[in-house]
């Protein structure tokens, strides 16, 4: 556990390296372009390098802390973060998919950088100061644009930053290209163990094809995150725009009333019926209209500045300041009609009330407009002071806002994202992922790799102190256990086997003891049969049936072909004269009986037997002398439509009667006993049967002697014992 601890700490300290490491690679080249006034930025090389290297952790960490440290002088550089960001998570993608492997793909690299840093970068400009060309790097291309192209700013000053950004973001890529090739393999292999990340995930992805479903679970938290942060930010930004447009109109309105208040002091509220009638020419009129003028220049935002009189047949006009251009407006004492939007606030009006602030869209425009009751020194309201200020403004402001939150937000969203995602990667994802490996590797490697395989999934050394710890260990055990449980199994199955094997040959032993004549003949003919087929598998014959398994049950069945001779008379089988016609007919049905008797076996076995072994062995019984010309018994059935292993039993059942001694004759030598097969090809039997024991037919004449030797062993074992 301590030695777990120092690793952790040691990757920290590694993962802090390659972040701090790319920030003074992503600031140093861009100070020292800056300083020299060359026309590229040069701000993204460590963002690309951390991306190759660890992947979309490091790379959006190092992206937007690049920025947050020019923001210390420029706060405005903080709102594109989210480009550098977003560069960041397009380089892991690239690095994954191998782009940067190769001159072409590498090009599309340099275009999708430019892209987000040129073209996105100029909208994100556009929407938060407005567009003019400024004073910045691109400066000068895009008025040329514009004055010899005739494109409008906004797009003069995108194609400007979009050209300048595809030759910065191609001496980037270059340079991170290199760098990384010339970074040792093992220190590559560090940073993707301590940020688990894949830089050859396309690659891999071929490799493993349909097992890359390992990865579905960090798909499905990936969307379910991302989901998370656009539902998140969706409502965030909703909140702060609703608040920030309250606030901002609530900033306008104390404007106004700011405005109103210092007009209102301005003006001496017991002549206003004297400015009324004479106008400018009232004593001090034009004094306080200039003042009124100066106010309102105080005050930016203010769009129109005047004051009236409310009476029952319109606004009397006392001053009206016309905000727009600086020229007087309505006459003093001109009567102006009300507009239908200022008809539900007559009654307060004409009765002197304050009132609340209007947002009115009519003749004037989109306005917010702020009463200030006129009182005389009495305290009666003799005019309203107003001030309307343009919504438009306010709007403008809001959008400003509002792109500044969703930059800022989502920026740090995708830090945040990305931080989640490696946690629960390194948490969750990776040690589930390395368990479902494992287990599949256990579950599909072959029986003899078993124990390798529970060696490997123990060697994981999942360590969460969690549920997944729980759940690896109850694998691991589980594992073990099933180990240990199918060991068992297989050597009761070897040993059911084996008991089934020494049934059968018990049982064929019996019934062929009764014929005293045939001689470790179900032996031998075993032999011959397994030898036959498998060099009729070497020559590549029959491959669509001809198996190991085939072979195998081939072998087991051979010893039954003959356990029919079980219904037929001791006097048939050791007659030592030539039998009679009744005689061979009786003989001849030890096929059909053999036949009944493992056809019953098999129907009522079927459950706890191999049923293709009792198929083979049933076929051979039934079928072993059948001839290839149709003229064989019980069926007549020829050629192809023989099976396969009673094909191959004819040819080791007639060998063996040949070349064996008989009561009723001698041994014939393997001369003649080979003439005779190979004469009977293509009439008594397959000849592709044929030509393959032809092949071996020499060496299996001289081992069978060797195996009346085994067989006479056993036997005399047997009679020890």
């Amino acid at each position: 556990m301590k030695w777990t601890s120092i690793s952790k700490s040691r990757q920290i300290l590694w993962a802090m390296g390659l972040i701090l490491v790319g920030i003074l690679i992503n600031i140093i080249p861009s100070k020292i372009v800056l300083f020299f006034d060359i026309p590229i930025f040069a701000d993204s090389i460590g963002t690309i390098l951390a991306a190759m290297l660890g992947g979309t952790l490091p790379a959006v960490i190092v992206g937007f802390f690049s920025n947050a440290f020019n923001g210390i002088s420029d706060l405005t550089t903080l709102y594109y973060g989210i480009i550098s960001i977003l560069i960041g998570v397009a380089a892991t993608q690239f690095q994954q998919r191998g782009y940067f492997r190769s001159a072409l793909k590498a090009c599309i690299t340099v275009i999708a950088f430019a892209a987000l840093g040129g073209i996105l970068g100029s909208i994100l400009t556009y929407f938060l100061y407005g567009y003019d060309f400024g004073e910045g790097i691109s400066a000068p291309f895009s008025i040329a644009i514009h004055n010899n192209l005739g494109f409008s700013k906004f797009f003069a000053q995108l194609t400007a930053d979009f050209v300048i950004d595809i030759i910065d973001k191609s001496i980037v890529v270059a340079i991170a290209i290199i760098a990384h090739r010339k970074i040792p393999l093992k220190l590559k292999h560090l940073y993707s163990h301590v940020f688990l990340f894949d830089p050859n995930l396309a690659e891999h992805m071929r490799q493993i094809g349909s097992y890359h479903i390992k990865r579905s679970l960090l798909r499905k938290v990936v969307f379910i995150v991302i989901i998370a942060e656009i539902l998140l930010g969706a409502l965030a930004s909703i909140t702060g725009f609703v608040l920030y447009r309250q606030v901002s109109i609530g900033k306008f309105v104390d404007i106004a009333h700011g405005l109103t208040e210092a007009a209102s002091v301005a003006i001496d509220a017991d002549r206003v019926d004297e400015f009324i009638a004479e106008g400018e020419k009232a004593p001090g009129y034009t004094e306080i209209e200039s003042k009124l003028y100066k106010i309102r220049n105080g005050f930016p935002q203010a769009l129109y500045l005047y004051v009236y009189k409310i009476l029952e047949d319109g606004c009397h006009v006392v001053f009206d300041l016309d905000a727009t251009d600086g020229e007087e407006g309505g006459e003093p004492g001109s009567v102006i009609a009300f507009d239908p939007t200022f008809v539900p606030y007559l009654p307060k009006l004409l009765n002197g009330e304050p009132i609340e602030p209007i947002i009115s869209d009519d003749q004037y425009g989109w306005l917010l407009t702020v009463y200030k009751p006129l009182k005389n020194s009495v305290g009666k309201t003799v005019a309203y002071v107003a001030a309307d200020i343009s919504m438009g403004e306010i709007l403008i402001d809001q959008a400003k806002f509002f792109i500044k939150l969703l930059s800022m937000f989502f920026g740090l969203s995708i830090i945040i994202m990305s931080i989640v995602l490696e946690f629960v990667h390194r948490g969750i994802v990776n040690p589930v992922n390395r368990m479902a490996s494992g287990a599949i590797h256990f579950a599909y490697n072959l029986e003899q790799s078993r124990v390798n395989s529970v060696q490997e999934l123990d060697s994981l050394n999942i360590t969460t102190d969690d549920e997944i710890e729980y759940l690896y260990k109850a694998l691991i055990k589980t594992c073990k256990d099933s180990v240990e449980f199918i060991e068992r199994l297989e050597k009761a199955a070897e040993r059911i086997t084996r008991m089934q094997d020494e049934i059968i040959i018990n049982f064929a032993e019996m019934v062929e003891a009764r014929d005293t004549s045939t001689g470790n003949h179900i032996k031998k003919t075993a032999f011959y049969v397994e030898a036959i087929a498998k060099e009729l598998q070497r020559e590549g014959k029959f491959s669509e049936i001809l198996d190991d398994a085939y072979i195998a049950k081939l072998k087991r069945s051979a010893p039954l072909h003959d356990i029919g001779k079980i219904a037929v008379s001791d006097l048939i089988l050791n007659k030592p004269s030539k039998l009679t016609d009744e005689e061979f007919a009786i003989m001849k049905s030890h096929t059909t009986e053999g036949w009944h008797i493992l056809e019953k076996i098999e129907e009522n076995a079927s459950d706890s037997m191999d049923d293709d072994y009792l198929k083979e062995a049933t076929e051979m019984a039934h079928y072993h002398h059948e001839k290839w010309d149709g003229t064989g018994y019980p069926t007549g059935i020829k050629g192809n439509g023989i099976p396969l292993s009673a094909r191959i039993m004819a040819v080791a059942d007639v060998f063996d009667a040949l070349v064996a001694e008989r009561i009723y004759k001698k041994p014939f030598t393997y001369e003649k006993a080979m003439a005779i097969i190979t004469e009977g090809a293509g009439k008594h039997f397959d000849p592709v049967v044929v030509e393959a024991f032809s092949h071996i037919s020499e060496e299996l004449y001289a081992q069978r002697t060797v195996l009346d030797d085994i067989v006479t062993h056993k036997h005399d074992d047997a009679a020890k014992g």
